[in-house]
This record gives C-alpha cells, sequence and structure tokens, in this order.
C-alpha cells in the first residue's frame, strides 16, 4: 500500500461565497478568483505551480478544459487531468494531486473547482450539465427513477423499511448543520436556525424527502492547493496532512445497485483509514458529503462510525453541531451552504481543513487532530475518501 505520511500536504485554500442569482462571470473567471485567492493563501507565486486538477466546467464547452482553464491562469503545469467523479471529484481531485506531488510527477498540484448551476445549465436531458446518458434516457427513465430526488427517495425509504429510521432522525441533520451554518459567513442559508418541525413541515418533494433535505444548486468556486511535504515548510499556514486516501465505485445508476442502502463507501473509506493507520473512533471531525440526509446516514454506517442500520440512532444519539460530542459538517454542510456545481463537495475539503489549521472561528471544535472527508459521486455510486490530520504520523 502506498504511504502518503509526510510526503503530501494541503498548504492553500480558497473558497468564494456560493451565490444564487446570476453572475456576470463565467467559470473561468470564477476559477481565476478562487486561483488567486488560494496562492495568496498558500504564500507561493504563480510560476510555482507545476500541477493542474480541474472538475469540469458548467456552461462552457469540456474540450481541452485542463489546457483551457491553464491557459487562461497563465500557467504552465507539467501535470494536468480533468477530474469527473461528480460528488466524489473533489475528494478524488485531492487524492490524485497526493500521489502527484509524493511520487515527485510535481511539486505544487493547484485542484480546482466551480461554476454556475441554474435552469440554463443543470438539465436532466439536453443541458450542459445533463446527468443521464443516452442509453439511460432511452431505457431507463421511462420505467425507473427519474432524476437525484427518486433515487435518493428510493434509498431513504428503503433504509426507513429495513432499519426502522425515522424522518425525525434524517431530519436532525438538517438542523444541527444549520446551527453550524449560523456562524459561517459563507454559508448561503445562515439567517435564522430550523427545528426538526420545520424541516417536516417544508413542501414533500419526493416522498419521504421534504424541500429543506435537498440540496440548493447555486454557483461559486473553490481552489486547495496539494503541495510535496518539504515545499510547504515557512508557509503562512501550518500544513494540513493527506495521510489516507481511498475510493470505489460499483454502479452509475442506482438500476444496477446491487443494495440501495449500503455503497462503495464500505471500500473507500476503509483503504483511507487503513492507509493512515486510523480508526473511526480515532477521527475527531466529520466532514461529511450531504445532498440529502440519507447520504450521510449511509456514510457513517459504511465508514464505520456505527453499525449497519444504527445511523438514525446515531444521529438521534450524538450532538452533531461543533460544540458537540460528534462534530459533522460544521460549516453547515452544502444543505446549508449550496452546492456550487462540484465545488460543493470542495467545501467539506476545506472546511475540514480550516479545523485541523484551528481557523473556524466561533464554530472551531475543541479536538482537532484528525478529520474524516468524504465525497459522493451519483446516487451513491462513485465514492472517495480521504483522511486529513495536523500530524504526518495521524
Amino acid at each position: 500500500m502506498m504511504e502518503l505520511c509526510g510526503q503530501a500536504v494541503i498548504s492553500g485554500i480558497s473558497e468564494l461565497k456560493p451565490f444564487t442569482d446570476r453572475s456576470d462571470k463565467g467559470t473561468l473567471e470564477l476559477l481565476a478568483q478562487a486561483a488567486v485567492e488560494v496562492l495568496d493563501d498558500a504564500g507561493i507565486n504563480q510560476a510555482d505551480i507545476d500541477g493542474l486538477l480541474v472538475t469540469p466546467p458548467s456552461e462552457d464547452s469540456a474540450f481541452m478544459w485542463p489546457a483551457q482553464v491553464a491557459e487562461y491562469l497563465g500557467l504552465t503545469p507539467s501535470y494536468l487531468n480533468m477530474v469527473e467523479l461528480g460528488g466524489a471529484s473533489a475528494c478524488g481531485a485531492v487524492a490524485r494531486a497526493a500521489m502527484a506531488v509524493a511520487t515527485g510527477v510535481c511539486k505544487h498540484c493547484l485542484c480546482l473547482s466551480g461554476g454556475i448551476w441554474d435552469s440554463q445549465v443543470f438539465n436532466r436531458r439536453s443541458g450542459k450539465m445533463a446527468v443521464m446518458s443516452r442509453a439511460e434516457v432511452d431505457y431507463e427513465l421511462p420505467y425507473g427513477p427519474m432524476g437525484f430526488n427518486s433515487g435518493y427517495a428510493l434509498i431513504a425509504m428503503r433504509h426507513m423499511y429495513e432499519y426502522h429510521t425515522t424522518p425525525e432522525q434524517m431530519a436532525k441533520i438538517v438542523v444541527d448543520q444549520r446551527k453550524n451554518a449560523l456562524l459561517n459567513p459563507r454559508a448561503l442559508f445562515n439567517d435564522r436556525a430550523l427545528t426538526i418541525e420545520d424541516v417536516l413541515a417544508s413542501s414533500l418533494i419526493v416522498d419521504p424527502i421534504h424541500r429543506l433535505e435537498i440540496v440548493r444548486p447555486c454557483g461559486g468556486a473553490a481552489a486547495v492547493l496539494v503541495s510535496r511535504g518539504q515545499e510547504a515548510k515557512d508557509r503562512p499556514h501550518q500544513p494540513v496532512y493527506i495521510l489516507g486516501i481511498g475510493e470505489s465505485c460499483t454502479h452509475n445508476s442506482i438500476v444496477y445497485a446491487k443494495n440501495i442502502t449500503s455503497s462503495p463507501i464500505k471500500v473507500s473509506a476503509q483503504k483511507a483509514l487503513a492507509m493512515a493507520g486510523v480508526k473511526p473512533a480515532d477521527i475527531d471531525l466529520l466532514s461529511l458529503y450531504d445532498c440529502y440526509p440519507i447520504t450521510v446516514i449511509i456514510t457513517l454506517e459504511d465508514a464505520g462510525f456505527c453499525a449497519k442500520g444504527e445511523g438514525g440512532l446515531f444521529i438521534e444519539n450524538h450532538d452533531l453541531t461543533w460544540q458537540g460530542d460528534r462534530p459533522l459538517n460544521t460549516h453547515g454542510g452544502q444543505l446549508s451552504c449550496g452546492q456550487p456545481s462540484y465545488a460543493g463537495g470542495m467545501s467539506h475539503v476545506i472546511e475540514a481543513v480550516r479545523q485541523l489549521r484551528g481557523e473556524a472561528g466561533e464554530r472551531q471544535i475543541s479536538s482537532n487532530q484528525l478529520a474524516f472527508v468524504n465525497g459522493n459521486g451519483g446516487v451513491m455510486s462513485t465514492q472517495s475518501s480521504l483522511v486529513l490530520g495536523r500530524d504526518k504520523n495521524g
């Protein structure tokens, strides 16, 4: 097994505040702003960047996209690629950057993601961000689940049937994360607290999922700079070590999932934790992809933070806020911060880095040695996991 301890660190982060109004900026401009800010955060020069990983654009052509971005930013990288794993893309990009710097392919790898999501670019059938292939449109859409809401509703309903998970348990995830978001100025929704009753009283979109349990597409961008360990010395911030990585994919369409209440997170998390040499009980912060509450519950179970079927009880019995006994998505998660295209998953990486640096402000957790981050692509299909730490030895 490849060892990363001390060889790959996150040396810089940046995150633009998400927006829901139509911006006059395109994806390239948003990425450029995030890139400028991450270089400033890391204290390095543009000329030092020799690696570039980007997620796909939302409203532009993806042809030669890494080269388009490099040219726009004035970079001449010796390593570049596009990472497209859906919501797992951000964690996947960080993992690939870690492997690149650890093996000497590059010294500073810039991971960029972001874009603009609205009705013009996010369309199930024909938009730039169309989420269904021709085969899915022809052979699955007429007979199977229609889109993400229906797919995750099927998972939630089945989990409720098999394990007696309750609507109140799922709603509590939204409530606890909103309490975290109240202290996050970058959160899209941070104006008022929510109660479980508020969540369950919101419109039922696809039974059992309510409006406040669905991530809000928006615009924005984010960046993470991954550097070789020795290159991160004498920088403005404490480096955050990438201790473990793991990835797994079992299906694309939920139609072909063998068991919709289990996921490949079990494999990706086990790989990341084993590489880091730590156990779930060692983790101080959970930073988990949360397009819907059921996603968090499945992740907790399959990553080993509780037994299978006990995710609902785990939520019910733990305080998930920044000051609680099991801090989870202390930035508010995507359910409160929004999902700015592929940068939604990057927000989980960035919040973990802030917490490990001790720079989370009022929502700073008291114990901040280790964080587990997970990205989820598709309908619980492609998974990418990271273990991050303050110390290179885990």
